[in-house]
């Protein structure tokens, strides 16, 4: 396995810091009507949130590897069970946010691999906004809503 370097923070011309010195990835995992959604634990930055597995990327890892390997470290799914569909960038110039739109099979299981993530759960694509949202993750929920409904079709 080539190094980890892609962990740090960066200070963004957006006036925020955020977590990846080469960005970061993340995977929004879509079955049926549902999204597989992450609940972070309270002690991480932005904790007790919901939002998608994701992180740093290293510099030489795709956007698909990075989101695909902070799933596996994440909520340990089996990535074979996943067809990329699309990815949205949140492109703040010097640092972005790539999210990896992917469609899961019915055989996909998640869980709690590490202490960053307090539960793990399928949530109704309508009923997202219910839950208290990773604030960059409620950001770009509309525009990942209409993606996800261009892709799928209406929920």
């Amino acid at each position: 396995m080539s190094a980890r370097d892609g962990d740090g923070w960066i200070q963004c011309a957006c006036g925020n810091k955020h977590w990846g010195l080469n960005g970061a990835a993340g995977i929004l995992i879509v079955r049926g009507s549902e999204i597989l959604l992450q609940h972070r634990a309270p002690w991480v930055h932005n904790g007790d949130t919901w939002g998608i597995p994701g992180g740093a990327r290293d510099s030489h890892e795709s956007t698909v590897e990075g989101a695909f390997r902070e799933a596996v470290e994440e909520i340990g799914i089996d990535t074979s069970l996943l067809t990329v569909l699309h990815t949205y960038t949140d492109d703040h110039g010097a640092w972005k946010y790539e999210t990896v739109i992917a469609k899961g099979s019915n055989e996909i299981v998640a869980h709690e691999v590490n202490d960053e993530s307090h539960e793990v759960r399928w949530v109704n694509i309508e009923r997202v906004e219910e839950l208290p949202l990773h604030p960059s993750f409620a950001k770009s929920w509309p525009e990942l809503m209409k993606l996800l409904n261009n892709l799928i079709g209406p929920t």
